[in-house]
Order: C-alpha cells, then structure tokens, then sequence
C-alpha cells in the first residue's frame, strides 16, 4: 500500500500550491506539484538498485510558471502547436495567441502549465482539477479538467486526464515531463536508447506545423522502429531535425485503436541500467530532446540543465488537429468526456 503526504510549498494567484509525495512499499516515489499539475520527482531504482531522481524540475515552486521547457507540467487547452493561432469551433473563428513563432503553443502563455490548480488526495490517488473559463486564452466554452495520478506497486505512474465543456471546443493534454534515466543532472541523455511503436511521423513546416499526411520513418533519421541511441542522428541534415535543432516532432502510435492502451515508446541508459516504457490511449508521440534548455531556471540540487540533458515523450493528439480535418478530431462538444490516459513504467535491465 503506497503512502501519500500532501506538503504547503508556495502561494501564486491567491492560491496555496501544494507538494504530494507517494511512496510505494519498495520506497520508490513520486512527488507531484499543483502548478501545472506537475510531475516534479520520480525516485527509482537503478541496476544496483540505488534510487535516483530522473526527471528535471526546480526546487522551488516559482520557477514552474513560465518556464521555457513547461518541465513536469500540463499544458492547455491545446499541448503542442495551432498554425497562426487559427482556430474554428462549430463555423465560427476564435484567435489564440501567438506565443511560438508565428503559432498558438500549449494553449497560449496563460495555459493550464501556468495555473495552479486545486488538488486532494483521493484515495491511493493524488488528483489535480483546473476550471478554465470560457474565452480563456481566446477559448470557447467553460471547461473543467481533472488529471489523477496513482503509484503503483509497480513503479508505474498512471495519469488519466477527463475533461468535459458547456459548449464545443478543443483539447489536447499531455505531460510534458523530461527524462534523464541516469538521474537530472546528470549530463546528455544522447547515449539513451529510445525505440518508439511507430513506423511513420509527421513533417512539418519550418515552424513545426505538420503539412498534413504522414510519412514513413523507413531510410531516415526519424526510424526509432529498432531502438537507437538519440545521439545517433540528433544533428543528422534533415528538415525535422534542422528546423528544431534536434528532434521535436511527432510519431504516429502503430495500430492505434481508440480507447485502448498501446505501448508509444521505450527508452533505456545501458549505463544506469533503467528503462522506460510509455503506454497510452492517445494516437501520437511527441519526441523533443530538450534542444532548449538552455537558459531554464535552475534545477533541483543546483544543477544547471543543458541542451539535451533529458528528453521529452508527450503522448498527445497530432499538432495543429483543429486545422487537419483528416487528423484524430480533437473536438469536445457538451454531453461528451474527454478522457485519456498515459503510463510510465519503470523497470531495470
């Protein structure tokens, strides 16, 4: 049976934020954060069964609003990118803001990565609930969110999202957390082995805007089909990787049925001997290898996070949806439950 401890750690926006740290029965735990519904620590096992922290964050609750990397956080309405901030709901056009190049990024600079939500112990659970108004980050409709996260015995983190609205509107939510099995702070992730369930992903424009149908990953640097390290072809000279500075773009789950949990993703450090496997409900995976962390707040323990210290594996609905009508619909309309899920599942060599 897994402990959960609930701890007073900073005051934003009027509210009180708050740390939720779960422990299950082997000591390996996790500690959650209520801005941004974020994952701050996740302390497992390595091959020798010492537990290290491998995720980045900052020690300080201040530093999760507005960081560059969105670290650990949920961003919304919409993860991930709308060309131009174009949006249309029903016939009718709403403006998002600009805040990534000429695009509306993680549902603008006011997303749900930048508010603190309300949160309580429920049960073996720790749930997060955001109410974001109607016409909020230009919006429509009034939203509630609920993202629940459970430990298990396992040291798999479960995180299911349920979202529903009073008029139609749009949502794609993902955990934008990074990886470093090795431990934060402990140098580039570029000898991690990534292998992802996917044989085609989606080119994008300069911008990273998807130009539409995908394309097979067969012959180029995008094929983690067979596991690889991501150093391997992280400067390789290719379009999706020259326009993000290494990768930053999204894959299309293999046999991806609706509603069902599929396996995304599985990374691995032969050098601490841990692994990662992902599984989700959602259609695609956004990999991006930290190419801007840089610059970031400071992290946990005094570290300094550099370009490519940890990657980023966003299970999520495709990039600029809204736009695509061939593309999974991420449209919620009243009477209907946005409802997905993520799993991280820990483990060792």
């Amino acid at each position: 049976m897994n402990t959960i401890t609930k701890e007073l750690w900073g005051k934003a926006q009027g509210k009180e934020i708050y740390k939720y740290k779960i422990v299950n029965a082997s000591g390996a735990y996790v500690v959650l954060g209520s801005v941004g519904a974020a994952i701050v620590e996740i302390h497992v096992p390595d091959k020798d069964g010492k537990l290290g922290d491998v995720v980045i964050g900052y020690p300080a609750a201040e530093s999760y609003f507005a960081d560059g990397p969105c670290s650990g956080k949920v961003p919304g309405r919409y993860a991930n990118r709308i060309a131009k901030g174009h949006l249309e709901v029903d016939g009718k056009v709403y403006d998002l803001p600009i805040n990534n190049g000429p695009n509306h990024l993680h549902g603008g600079p006011e997303g749900f990565q930048n508010q603190v939500w309300d949160s309580r112990i429920d049960g073996d659970a720790v749930e997060f609930m955001y109410f974001s108004q109607d016409g909020e980050m230009g919006y429509p409709g009034n939203l509630k969110v609920t993202a629940r996260y459970v430990w298990t015995e396992n040291n798999e983190l479960e995180l299911t999202f349920a979202a529903v609205a009073d008029a139609a509107t749009v949502v794609n939510l993902t955990n934008h957390v990074y990886f470093n099995l090795d431990g934060e702070g402990a140098g580039s992730i570029e000898k991690h082995l990534l292998r992802l369930n996917a044989s085609e992903y989606l080119p994008t424009d300069s911008t990273l805007i998807p130009l539409g149908e995908s394309e097979p990953v067969a012959g180029t640097p995008m094929d983690f089909v067979t596991a690889k390290e991501i150093g391997r072809d992280l400067r390789a000279d290719f379009p999706a990787i020259n326009y993000g500075k290494g990768f930053d773009a999204c894959w299309v789950i293999d046999g991806k049925i609706e509603g069902q949990l599929a396996e995304a993703a599985e990374l691995c450090s032969p050098k601490s001997g841990r692994t990662l496997k992902v599984y989700t409900t959602q259609p695609g995976v956004q990999i991006y290898t930290g190419n801007w962390l840089n610059g970031c707040p400071e992290g946990k323990n005094g570290h300094i996070y550099h370009d490519y210290d940890a990657v980023a594996i966003e299970c999520q609905h495709f990039p600029d949806s809204p736009n695509k009508p061939d593309y999974p619909s991420t449209l919620l309309e009243p009477g209907q439950t946005f409802e997905q899920a993520i799993i991280w599942a820990f483990g060792t060599l």
